[in-house]
């Protein structure tokens, strides 16, 4: 009989998932297998056999298992204290807790397993034509929390007319407030003793949370929240400077800014104190996105999709080493990158972050972001140009991750005409895209890799010496992949971009040996629209990505790379050399076999008229020259 934890988990599992899980190891389960099948089948399993399918599954998809069966949070954090977490004793009284099953593996997962157990033969990529199912207009599809977007909705309610610009810096300051009081309460431990040094953030009696909440209608919360906030950058140096102080300022109306706090302070409540920290990192994340849409253009300053950044991400899987970020926003690579580790069995301290931003309040943001998350990073001291002032001049990255400013003008160009990061061409003045370029292959190690979104005009453009700088970096065969990108997928712009991936030894034997080869992938048909004017990549076209740039490096694993037309394909150097060193996928991939045969059908129903008509003209120019020398001939006689 079928044990009810096995039970439990295989009904929350997706049909194709519950698939490849057997394909691992070994039961004879064709593609097409009913799920009722598959369940007769997993259910036969003894408690041995099932741990080895579920061994199967990454430590992520371990821990959202337990999380929709209702068990409390793990405390191991390896794979085999998560199983016996998922798996020990008795679960006949759990019930499922209500979700979407076929959401669990698309909303977690980053790269799924291939549908093989020899993981050499995948099978191939979905049409890239074909568009997922368009989510639901509330945007929380990727959302596990429940409250997130009725929270963001309520807190937009209370900043009357308040420019989002300003109030975003009102609700992000405050909820980085309840994390860091949060987080010293629970350091404390239940007998209330203070926390050692160097455990947490060190929040004084005044600035903890439940002192702001009690006063939370007095006229003076906005001086209350003002001193909590001079107090903790007073008590820990590493926040001097970040946290906003604006909450007394006379345009602020209090009363709606004591409801705020008590609003916040429903964060967390029901959660545990290792959840509570996962669930104001995640709320702080919505409001960003949030904020972001509300400021539209204005919002890209700070903010990436968090689409794009799970892509690079993804694409580029760093796993270890140093990223650097010299455009760094409000931080979202990292927390991406880190976020991509754990998924991964690795730990996050396995990265090194380092990072810039010249914006002093988008650099307030990103130190909050990543103290938030718990995440060390050196972001400088303060805020910064990345070209004027290099606060990491002898850095060395593993990996380079960043979303510059898009075609950028007047970056400084006269005053640093001789930098030594202009190794491939000065770049012109108005336009720092190939100065970025140029900054992140300087500060790349030997073997570092570099994955970064441009304006597509910098895969083509040949003014003011672009096209040359563009082939010294591709005959210096540094260019491993380009992806073009759909438009719409920025608050900041609606034009179509470009995925750079760099790679400064294509020898490196992480990967096979790949010298003069680039892979050209076209993505402009993926994504769905979430609005009117704004596009998202689903999970689904992440992992396609990301999947078909794996296997064609060589990643352990990512099994066997083949040309898809319309879609990707492998191109030597040379050929890149008789493009004139375009980097334009389109130019390179073709088009898809069904289009080209839809073409071919068309171009014939629509050229027969055009060609009889051709016919018949072609033939009366033939009598009118026979006519021409019948005259001709006659006025010689």
């Amino acid at each position: 009989m079928m044990r009810p934890t096995h039970r439990a988990i295989l009904d929350v599992l997706p049909h194709a998932r519950l698939l490849e899980l057997a394909a691992r190891i070994d039961l004879p389960l064709p593609e097409n297998a009913p799920r009722a099948d598959v369940l007769a089948l997993l259910g036969r399993l003894d408690h041995r056999d099932f741990r080895a399918l579920m061994h199967g599954l990454r430590s992520h998809e371990i821990r959202t298992l337990g999380r929709l069966l209702g068990l409390p949070s793990p405390t191991g954090r390896t794979k085999e204290e998560l199983l016996d977490h998922l798996l020990g004793g008795d679960r006949s009284h759990l019930t499922v807790v209500p979700d979407d099953p076929n959401a669990l593996v698309a909303r977690e997962s980053v790269i799924p397993f291939p549908r093989t157990a020899a993981n050499d033969t995948p099978a191939p990529p979905p049409p890239p034509r074909r568009k997922p199912p368009r989510p639901d207009p509330e945007g929380e599809r990727r959302s596990e929390l429940g409250f997130e977007a009725k929270l963001w909705q309520a807190a937009d309610k209370l900043r009357n007319n308040m420019d989002a610009a300003e109030y975003k810096h009102v609700a992000l300051g405050l909820i980085f407030l309840k994390y860091i009081s949060d987080a010293f309460e629970t350091a404390r431990g239940p007998e209330g003793e203070d926390p050692p040094p160097g455990v947490t953030f060190w929040v004084p009696e005044q600035a903890r949370w439940k002192a702001l909440a009690a006063q939370a209608r007095s006229p003076e919360i906005g001086a209350l929240v003002d001193a909590a906030m001079a107090a903790i950058e007073e008590h820990n140096p590493t926040l001097r400077g970040v946290l906003p102080r604006h909450y007394q300022r006379p345009d602020l109306d209090k009363s709606r800014l004591g409801e705020l706090v008590e609003l916040f302070s429903t964060i967390g409540l029901a959660a545990t104190d290792s959840r509570a920290r996962d669930i104001l990192g995640r709320v702080y994340e919505y409001f960003l996105t949030s904020f972001a849409a509300a400021e539209g253009k204005n919002g890209g300053q700070f903010y990436t999709p968090r689409s794009v950044v799970e892509l690079l991400v993804a694409m580029l899987a760093p796993y270890r080493g140093t990223i650097y970020d010299p455009a760094c926003g409000s931080g979202g690579m990292f927390v991406q990158s880190e976020r991509f580790i754990e998924e991964h069995d690795g730990r996050p301290g396995d990265i090194n972050v380092v990072g810039q931003e010249s914006n002093p309040t988008t650099w307030r943001l990103a130190k909050m972001n990543l103290a938030i998350r718990g995440i060390p990073a050196d972001l400088g001291p303060e805020h910064a140009d990345s070209f004027q002032r290099d606060l990491h001049p002898e850095l060395r990255a593993d990996y380079v991750l960043a979303n510059p400013p898009f075609n950028a003008r007047e970056w400084g160009q006269p005053r640093l005409a001789d930098d030594p990061r202009w190794r491939y061409g000065l770049p012109p003045e108005q336009n720092a895209n190939f100065a970025w370029v140029q900054h992140f292959i300087h500060h790349l190690a030997p073997r570092g890799l570099a994955g970064f979104v441009l304006a597509n005009g910098a895969m083509s453009s040949t003014t003011s010496g672009e096209g040359e700088i563009r082939r010294a970096i591709v005959e210096d065969d540094l260019v491993d992949c380009m992806v073009a990108l759909p438009g719409k997928l920025f608050y900041s712009t609606q034009i179509p971009v470009s995925l750079w991936f760099l790679a400064r030894d294509k020898a490196d034997p992480r990967y096979r040996a790949r010298r003069g080869e680039t892979l050209f992938i076209d993505a402009r048909e993926l994504g769905t629209m979430i609005d009117r004017v704004h596009r998202e990549l689903s999970d689904d076209d992440v992992a396609l990505l990301a999947r078909t740039y794996h296997a064609w490096r060589g990643d352990r694993s990512a099994g066997r790379y083949r040309d898809q037309p319309g879609f990707c394909r492998s191109v030597t150097i040379d050929e890149i050399r008789r493009g004139e060193h375009t980097l334009v996928p389109g130019h390179y991939v073709g088009a898809p076999p069904s289009v080209q045969e839809e073409v071919s059908a068309d171009f014939i129903a629509r050229f027969e008229p055009i060609a009889a008509a051709l016919e018949a003209h072609l033939a009366r120019a033939r009598a009118l020259e026979d006519r021409i020398r019948e005259l001709l001939g006659r006025l010689r006689r």
